[in-house]
């Protein structure tokens, strides 16, 4: 059964903690997995034989095809992913997006930490992304990379992109003092009408910023976006983990594909499988 959406939660939220008036707005839709449509295309990108198979094998637990469709992806989009890591969306997105779209990868730039703060791990994780893009023109030869600084993040040029989507990102920015700025940035790249689609992994409740489970309660990931002027346009259960406790020993990183346990514990881990996640579509405002 879907979740409600704790919305007086979120503007409580939004007004003591953000500083600001969230926008009125009518009950968001709850999409369920069955209820979400995907369009060929989309599933074409979704089984290209060119992804990697230890990322296909994670689609039981990401559900990529469902998950973009929710979030309202055409192939004529501009579209911004946050961080994309290794580049699991990036190898549905780029290709998909290749001939009548655009995909920007916003990486970190590691020049913007301080030595010692990040800046390595950042540079191999850009310097990995980049290798990805070259080794497969096919695919990649036209997807573009922003760089940002965390702290004062630009993403591209104002009301030039249709979608930001990230995924599992916001603990980092929570933990790190930046996700205020990080969807004040989502807003402003964003066209008027464009959408922003956040997959978190979802908390039980409301957590501190400096909480280490990875976790965070949906509420607060709302209360943040509207704080930024976004409107919340729909939720779905479409990457929820029913199994999932999120009561673990090295929080969310016990679980796969970190699986950060003890040897004897894999078959527990194994069965509950990734974490609870929420998926969020919020609306910059067209007026």
């Amino acid at each position: 059964m879907s979740k409600p959406v704790p919305l007086l939660c979120a503007c409580l939220l939004a007004m003591g903690s953000w500083g600001a008036t969230p926008l009125s707005h009518a009950q968001p839709a709850t999409a369920a997995a069955a209820d979400v449509a995907v369009a060929p295309a989309l599933q074409s990108a979704v089984d290209g034989n060119w992804r990697t198979p230890a990322n296909t094998a994670r689609d039981a637990y990401r559900h990529p095809a469902q998950t973009l469709a929710f979030f309202q992806l055409q192939p004529q989009h501009t579209v911004v992913e946050i961080t994309p890591g290794g580049g699991w969306y990036a190898e549905i997105l780029a290709p998909y997006l290749r001939e009548d779209g655009q995909y920007v990868a916003a990486v970190v730039d590691p020049q913007a930490l301080p030595a010692g703060g990040g800046r390595d791990y950042q540079q191999r994780s850009r310097d990995g992304l980049a290798r990805k893009f070259a080794a497969a023109p096919a695919q990649f030869d036209r997807a573009q990379t922003v760089a940002y600084d965390p702290a004062a993040p630009v993403l591209g040029a104002p009301g030039s992109a249709d979608r930001v989507l990230t995924f599992r990102n916001v603990h980092n920015w929570r933990a790190n003092g930046q996700a205020e700025g990080m969807f004040r940035a989502f807003f402003e790249v964003l066209k008027p009408g464009g959408t922003l689609g956040v997959v978190e992994h979802r908390a039980k409740a409301d957590v501190p910023a400096d909480d280490k489970s990875g976790y965070v309660g949906q509420a607060q990931v709302i209360a943040m976006a509207e704080a930024a002027g976004f409107r919340l346009d729909a939720d779905s259960e479409i990457n929820a983990n029913p199994r999932d406790t999120t009561e673990h020993p090295n929080g969310v990183w016990t679980l796969p594909p970190s699986n950060n346990h003890d040897a004897a514990d894999a078959d527990k881990y194994q069965a509950i499988g990734e974490s609870d996640r929420m998926t969020l579509r919020f609306v910059k405002p067209a007026g």
